[in-house]
């Protein structure tokens, strides 16, 4: 297994590359989305180096994690804190 996920939080990653260790660090998400979400709004902050986009891992892992739900025990304890 290739290991993705990069030492240091102020990595610049491409991408492909990002969307590689988040997927490995447990957020499933493809190079096509980030791109989508780049054009569309709603994604981690980038950058650009000419015509290529670079993430900071910790941006992009930041932005990962804030999209997770609280905790839950089961389907009604989730239901019951969206229509609050």
């Amino acid at each position: 297994m290739t290991d993705f996920i990069p030492e240091s939080t102020d990595s610049l990653l491409t991408r492909e590359r990002t969307a590689q260790a988040l997927t490995e660090a447990g957020f499933p998400v493809r190079a096509k989305t980030l791109a989508t979400k780049a054009s569309r709004g709603g994604g981690p902050p980038y950058r650009k180096f000419g015509v290529r986009v670079l993430y900071r891992w910790d941006d992009a892992l930041a932005w990962a994690q804030e999209r997770l739900t609280a905790p839950v025990c089961n389907t009604s304890e989730q239901d019951a804190r969206a229509s609050s």
